[in-house]
């Protein structure tokens, strides 16, 4: 029988067993995105280092355009256009404007911008302006964005295509990122047959290997498949030897129940420490989880629904943790669509569907054995019922986790 761990025990177990790799490089801005950033990156500069206009129109002092209307425009004088990319000097004093296009630089008189749709142009060197405006309306002003010293991106965080634009507002060329992790990846299994060959009588395709690979590149690591390995422990033992001792880590998909032929269990703690064998969670029950030094060694059911959630829900988070990286959970706040039981001690995990009706989201749960996973593409994202919970009702309150 199998010793199982709380969820709430597996969290804290990896936070305690597993550090972060200290392991960083230096990469090209052009080259970043999806990198974990290994330092926290502060402004050195002012951005924008000027001020500036948000439109195309005047610059000129608010001042001057109090009281106007339609039916009483205020005249100004144009005394002059700034060019864009270009600073200015040009002496804006009262009673006058500039014209000045989108990004453009304002002159150091003015304190406002007046859309070209709110003003006329006279054609004899002087400006109608025909709606008030207020002191910093239409500005963006020097250090709007980032001033030196401001935080820009903690440590930690998934570069995106955003961060990578801010990384280059602050001309940084070169950004201190952490070395990928490696995750060796096996799957056992004397019925497993590759995803291109076609099963024989009593065969399947194997799943588990192709979706942990994408699982894994989802979270930046980088799979290394070390591919089907027949129910063999010695066999077994050298492949996964083999995988650690090149891998930062090592999942093993099969052979983790308490079978005769389930030899995960033993060739884990024959290469490491075993730290459990078993989670109180549904699907997912015969879950193992070892280390050799700093390098996890995972155990995981070979049913593909109960292998994706183990993985999504505890995998994962080991993984940001050796990686050093914040990792990004989506959720979504819905209503169950009805009612739903729940294993009374085990934590569930449901696959579901998100709909809407009546301007309402709701969570549809997908019924489905662990074994299948046609059912599981099926779903938006999981559910997670605590295991001091016997279920919940219909229209309750949930949070989906987007997947």
């Amino acid at each position: 029988m199998l010793q199982v761990k709380t969820p709430e025990e597996v969290f804290r177990l990896i936070e305690e067993e597993f550090q972060p790799k200290e392991r960083v490089m230096h990469s090209p801005l052009d080259f970043a995105q999806g990198r974990i950033l290994a330092e926290d990156i502060l402004a050195e500069e002012y951005v924008p280092d000027f001020d500036r206009s948000t439109v195309d129109g005047y610059a000129l002092r608010a001042a001057d355009t109090f009281g106007c209307s339609d039916a009483l425009p205020a005249i100004l004088n144009l005394v002059g256009e700034v060019k864009m990319g270009e600073g200015t000097e040009i002496a804006v004093p009262r009673g006058a404007c500039v014209y000045v296009p989108t990004g453009g630089r304002i002159p150091a008189d003015c304190d406002c911008a007046v859309m070209l749709e709110y003003t006329e142009d006279y054609g004899d060197g002087t400006v109608g302006i025909f709606k008030a405006a207020a002191p910093g309306q239409n500005l963006i002003f020097r250090g709007d964005d980032l001033r030196p010293g401001k935080l820009l991106l903690r440590a930690g965080r998934v570069l995106r295509p955003q961060d990578v634009g801010a990384l280059a507002a602050i001309g940084k060329t070169e950004v201190p990122v952490r070395l990928d992790l490696t995750v060796g990846v096996l799957s056992t299994g004397d019925e497993l047959v590759p995803a291109d060959q076609k099963p024989g009588p009593g065969q399947v395709r194997d799943v588990n290997l192709p979706m942990l690979k994408a699982l894994l590149r989802s979270v930046g690591a980088v799979p290394v498949d070390f591919g089907i390995v027949k129910d063999d422990e010695a066999l077994l033992r050298e492949k996964t030897a083999l995988a650690l001792s090149c891998c930062d880590g090592v999942i093993l998909s099969g052979g983790s129940s308490a079978g005769v032929k389930d030899a995960a269990c033993r060739v884990i703690e024959s290469l490491g420490e075993l730290l459990f064998h078993g989670i109180a969670v549904k699907p997912g029950k015969p879950t193992i989880l070892g280390r050799a030094g700093n390098k996890p060694l995972i155990g995981l059911p070979g049913h593909p629904v109960a292998a994706y959630y183990v993985t999504q829900v505890f995998v994962l988070p080991l993984l940001a943790r050796l990686s050093g990286q914040s990792l990004r959970r989506d959720r979504v706040k819905a209503s169950l669509s009805e009612s739903l039981n729940a294993n009374h001690g085990r934590m569930q995990i449901t696959p579901c569907r998100l709909e809407t009706a009546d301007g309402k989201t709701l969570a549809v749960p997908i019924r489905t054995k662990s074994g299948l996973i046609s059912r599981l593409a099926e779903a938006d994202g999981y559910l997670i019922i605590d295991r001091d919970c016997e279920g919940l009702e219909q229209g309750a309150a949930v949070e989906v986790y987007l997947s």
